[in-house]
């Protein structure tokens, strides 16, 4: 921060003071999309913006349990530091905090001054700069998912072993599909929570109660992709935080119950020239889709199995995919049909766009969109056609190749692709693939509770 900022800060603090602020929190996403924050005192703030605040890199090496994978930049180089500054542009106050104000923070490498290299906001910026070279600007909607869980009663269980570990769904009556009201949420939950997520200004559209008891869509609106992002990582990090507040746990795993469906994340694409028009309308191209339209559907269908590992990047993420499921488990694509991987929906004109429904809840929503729109433009540099569209019901493996059915198979798929690698960044990629092949070494080794009850009475 420049002596030329100081004045506007010093505006900022200001206004904050007459609000009842006198904190600011700094947030932002690690490799995960985990929000990792400093509370700072609002008088400390023009010292927060211009020398940042230190964290430790190994921020983004820092496993779900708190282990530090060995990735390079991290312990290697003996735990350099980040600097994280604060983006006063994004300041909103948290409207279930008193005094508390929020605001994303920008990550820098001290040793260079650039941002730093994992750091997933600065990755989707990359590639929203590749697609502005070729007159492409991402348009991004968002639809995430997720379950809301409550404490288990009885006897206290070991946390974080499992659906069993003393949480079971809330409200978890069957039948109660596509609703809304005390039907199939008797304590309102979702009124409060969309109330309270409206007041983050974070473009909250509506809410209801999904296809599995205690579990929960909200939509947000479409936006420039940066700010889509954005926008669904607060929300992840405001759902979570909400539910604690209730005393519950809110959980965006892909599948974290055996007897119900996944949570998904689904991305709608489309692109827009630098007059805003939508460049994926075509009243006489095939389908009333234009050429752009068509060659970045070819392109993410092109490329599924390595965007299979940004957008689901866990173990638990391919436990969602399979037959009859609505989630996808094949490489197509279809005209409003909910069993392609990729669906297009009937809008057109400035509505046209493509639903990818690939991802699940857990992703990173900056690496979701940012190898999305990757792919996208890897399709329509290619300029390739897709395959024919998926007529009928999906999950037909004798007309579509199959999306990798483990974490391992994506994660080699994403090292092998290396046109997107290229766009993503080799660096990025490199210390990504050595986060994740970490957690399915250690999954590996682990005895889970399904061994236990499978062998250890009979054996």
């Amino acid at each position: 921060m420049s002596a030329s900022d100081i004045p506007e800060v010093r505006r900022q603090m200001a206004r904050l003071a007459a609000d009842g602020i006198d904190v600011v929190r700094v947030t932002y996403p690690d490799l995960l999309g985990t929000d990792r924050a400093r509370d700072v005192l609002l008088e400390e703030l023009p010292r927060a913006c211009e020398h940042g605040l230190a964290f430790c890199r190994a921020v983004y090496h820092t496993t779900p349990q708190g282990d530090v994978v060995p990735v390079a930049g991290g312990l290697d180089a003996g735990l350099p530091d980040i600097s994280v500054r604060p983006d006063l542009d994004t300041l909103v106050k948290l409207p279930w905090e008193p005094g508390v104000a929020t605001c994303l923070g920008e990550v820098i490498d001290p040793a260079t001054g650039s941002p730093a290299p994992e750091s997933p906001r600065d990755l989707l910026r990359a590639v929203l700069a590749r697609c502005a070279e070729h007159g492409l600007r991402p348009v991004v909607g968002p639809e995430l998912e997720y379950y809301l869980c409550e404490p288990e009663p009885g006897p206290e269980r070991e946390p974080g072993t499992g659906p069993a570990s003393g949480w079971r769904r809330y409200a978890g009556d069957s039948g109660v599909v596509y609703t809304a009201g005390l039907r199939a949420d008797p304590d309102n939950h979702l009124l409060r929570t969309l109330r309270h997520v409206r007041d983050l200004n974070i473009g909250v559209l509506s809410g209801n109660h999904e296809f599995d008891g205690g579990q929960f869509e909200i939509n947000l609106v479409h936006s420039e992709a940066l700010s889509a992002a954005d926008r669904a990582f607060r929300f992840k990090a405001a759902i979570k935080e909400l539910a604690r507040r209730e005393g519950r746990l809110a959980t965006f795993m892909a599948k974290p119950f055996n007897d119900a469906g996944g949570s998904g994340f689904h991305l709608h694409l489309s692109c827009e020239d630098a007059e805003g028009r939508n460049l994926f309308d075509d009243a006489s191209g095939p389908y009333g889709l234009s050429s752009t339209a068509r060659h970045a559907v070819a392109g993410v269908v092109a490329h599924a199995p390595a965007l299979a590992a940004l957008l689901n990047p866990t173990i638990n993420s391919y436990k969602r995919f399979g037959p009859d499921t609505l989630a996808p488990w094949l490489i197509d694509w279809g005209l409003d049909n909910r069993s392609a991987m990729v669906r297009i929906p009937p809008e057109r004109g400035s509505g046209a766009r493509l639903e990818l429904r690939l991802g699940d809840a857990s992703a990173n929503p900056y690496l979701a969109v940012a190898g999305t729109a990757a792919t996208a433009l890897l399709g329509v540099l290619a300029g390739e056609e897709p395959p024919a569209p998926l007529k009928g019901y999906g999950y037909d493996t004798s007309r579509s190749a199959l999306l990798p059915t483990t974490l391992t198979e994506a994660l080699d798929a994403l090292e092998a692709d290396t046109a997107l690698a290229e766009v993503l960044g080799k660096d990025f990629v490199s210390s990504f693939l050595s986060y994740k092949r970490n957690e399915v070494e250690r999954f590996r080794r682990h005895v889970t509770d399904w061994e236990f009850t499978e062998y250890a009475y009979h054996l």
